[in-house]
């Protein structure tokens, strides 16, 4: 994968408001999911093997994680040269950042920001080469459980910088 840290304007890219957005990097993909409430809380289906936007995923290599983290916690950014990860944000709320690091793809350099969790719950498909993070914004934790198509290798995992001056994202409240 011939990727690299692009030189971006400072700020947040585009934000996407809806899964079918124009201006979402390629391939990257977002699918609404449903809830089920009721008056005992609610239910959320993560993913069905072999069905759905992460239906391709290969059962015996797939890894189901979770995470957990505070208000304000940002983990940024991750990337991966051959893993594809699917983000299933289960609870609270994320300023997702998504940044297109692979020189040959046509939106290389692009910055995506994704607004989701309880009050947007979307799937977000991740392909590699693409730079991910997320800050959990709100005054309750947020849990993101997020399904890869391939076993963790520590060797496919890079990470960069939240604060890298190529990518240049803008981690500071928006609307003040």
């Amino acid at each position: 994968m011939d990727w690299g840290i692009p030189e971006c304007d400072k700020g947040i890219g585009k934000v996407i408001l809806k899964p079918d957005s124009a201006d979402l990097i390629d391939g990257v993909k977002v699918h609404a999911y449903p809830l089920w409430p009721d008056d005992r809380g609610y239910f959320a289906e993560i993913i069905r093997i072999g069905q759905g936007p992460a239906g391709y995923f290969d059962p015996a290599t797939t890894q189901v994680s979770c995470a957990l983290s505070y208000p304000g916690t940002v983990k940024a950014f991750h990337i991966h040269m051959e893993q594809t990860d699917f983000w299933v944000p289960a609870m609270g709320m994320f300023q997702v950042a998504l940044v297109d690091l692979r020189k040959e793809s046509p939106t290389f350099g692009r910055k995506n920001t994704l607004y989701v969790g309880s009050l947007r719950p979307w799937h977000l498909i991740i392909p590699p080469g693409v730079g991910h993070g997320y800050k959990v914004i709100g005054v309750d934790p947020a849990m993101l459980v997020y399904v890869t198509d391939k076993n963790y290798n520590p060797k496919d995992e890079g990470r960069i910088p939240y604060n890298d001056p190529g990518i240049n994202y803008d981690w500071e409240t928006q609307h003040k």
